[in-house]
């Protein structure tokens, strides 16, 4: 049967560890740590496993596990680098033992997971690591697939459930579904809700994988609604967010950067100045992002890859982290930091889409309106800050001393200046106030020269060298 056959037919998971197990040239091995052996165990019951299966080990105890697979440098267990000893250890024992031993038609794999479902107390986060390591050819250098996973249900033994069949769909995945990487994907939840799991890191790699991009993969996960946010660092690598975002203190700008204008750099420059100020500054603990949310990628009800690239390659280009959401509300977007164990959040906002912030008719859908949204936005470590704004030299430029607020939330917009969790941006350049995104995208398209004065000489380099947006 061919790849693109298994594609079309749909089959649960006992029949794709059947179908794994029945298949003579995969053969590999299993290790698993925090949930049991929950995907060795669905091999082991769909039948045939004598064909798959060389080895499976669960090596709980922490001595044990730092015996065979040596200690990590920060001491987590669940943790990418646990996960990738692991890999490490189980693939080169397989090879070392078996490689001259199985006929020559073998592939080769070594799957690992490292999970923490919920406790008895149920307190602790239920999240995991799990990886394979994989052979397409007999005798040819492994591919490696990493994903992320949060378990969502209320009990350990349906985490550990939700675990085997997803073990299962990734292995048949690396092996029938990898020239698809979408496809590849979305097959990852057969047969589990979304209710039940959230994917919120993927990476590909290796001699047969090195075509994905993992980041347009990883957009690919906020599309498919398998989670709401993927990260970037700097350097375009795509991250775990709870990783990154672990006790730091933590400053973002939201907008479409198509392309960054001067008012955007200013947007970044002022305001961590202001952070620095106010927080303190200490590089290992502070983290600066740059947030596009998905409606802000989808042009006319289509992704263009090609353009969320380019954005992505400009701000790593500037040494900014990249974020991607498909929350439209702010509040929604602090809502999600609360899951994390952040020091300090401080969201940069422009006046003019501050204006729309405060707008109560955009929270018609929420039982308690405005309240009930600035309530979620305003958590016990968040605070804004107001970016002026004017659209031409000849406005008034708006900021916190004049920006009209509604009368039905005047003592409540009072409440919050009091309390300074709206702060003015202070020193900023007032000459580039009117250089908005949109201007410089159409002035580009028009092929208009003066599009060039409006945004920063390293951005206007990078768009004619690279032919961005519409540059001719």
């Amino acid at each position: 049967m061919k790849s693109t056959d298994v594609i079309k037919e749909e089959i649960d998971y006992n029949r794709k560890a059947l179908f794994v197990n029945l298949d003579e040239s995969i053969y590999g091995s299993f290790a698993e740590i925090g949930a049991g052996q929950e995907v060795a165990r669905c091999f082991f019951q769909s039948g045939g496993a004598s064909g798959t299966v060389a080895k499976t080990i669960s090596a709980y105890d922490m001595v044990f596990s730092d015996t065979i697979y040596g200690k990590t440098s920060a001491g987590r267990y669940v943790s990418e680098a646990r996960l990738m000893q692991m890999l490490d250890k189980e693939y080169s024992d397989l090879i070392s033992v078996l490689g001259k031993k199985r006929n020559e038609k073998t592939r080769f794999f070594s799957f690992a997971n490292t999970v923490a479902t919920l406790n008895f107390k149920k307190n602790n986060e239920a999240h995991g690591w799990i990886g394979v390591r994989f052979q397409l050819k007999p005798n040819e250098k492994p591919n490696d697939v990493i994903i992320h996973v949060n378990l969502l249900e209320n009990d350990s033994l349906l985490q550990q459930k939700t675990l085997g069949v997803l073990g299962v769909n990734l292995i048949y995945a690396c092996f029938y579904n990898y020239q698809y990487p979408n496809s590849f994907l979305k097959s990852l939840l057969q047969d589990i809700s979304a209710e039940r799991v959230e994917i919120d890191m993927v990476r590909m790699s290796g001699p047969d994988l090195d075509y994905v991009d993992n980041r347009l993969l990883a957009v690919q996960l906020v599309k498919n609604g398998m989670t709401n946010v993927i990260m970037f660092d700097r350097y375009g690598n795509v991250k775990q967010p709870s990783d990154m975002l672990y006790k730091k203190n933590i400053m973002i700008l939201r907008g479409s950067f198509r392309p960054i204008t001067y008012v955007g750099f200013d947007m970044l420059k002022a305001g961590f100045a202001l952070f620095k100020k106010e927080v303190g500054f200490d590089k290992s603990n502070t983290l600066v992002l740059c947030e596009m949310t998905l409606n802000n990628l989808l042009e006319e009800g289509s992704f263009d890859e090609r353009d969320f690239l380019d954005r992505v390659d400009i701000l790593c280009g500037m040494g900014q982290s990249v974020m991607v959401s498909d929350f439209r509300e702010f509040y929604k977007l602090s809502e999600w930091f609360c899951k994390f164990k952040i020091e300090n959040i401080r969201m940069v906002i422009g006046a003019l889409t501050f204006k729309n912030v405060i707008d109560k008719r955009f929270y018609s859908n929420l039982k308690g309106g405005i309240i009930e949204a600035f309530g979620k936005l305003f958590t016990k470590n968040l605070k804004i800050y107001l970016y002026p704004a004017r659209l031409n030299a000849k406005d008034e430029i708006l900021t916190l001393n004049n920006l009209q607020v509604d009368n039905e939330i005047q003592y409540l917009f009072k409440h919050l200046l009091d309390n300074q969790l709206i702060i003015d941006i202070p020193d900023y350049r007032e000459e580039v106030l009117p250089f908005f995104s949109h201007l410089a995208l159409q002035k580009i398209k028009q092929n208009d020269k003066s599009w060039e004065d409006i945004v920063p000489k390293y951005v206007s380099a990078f768009i004619k060298t690279k032919k961005l947006f519409g540059y001719k």
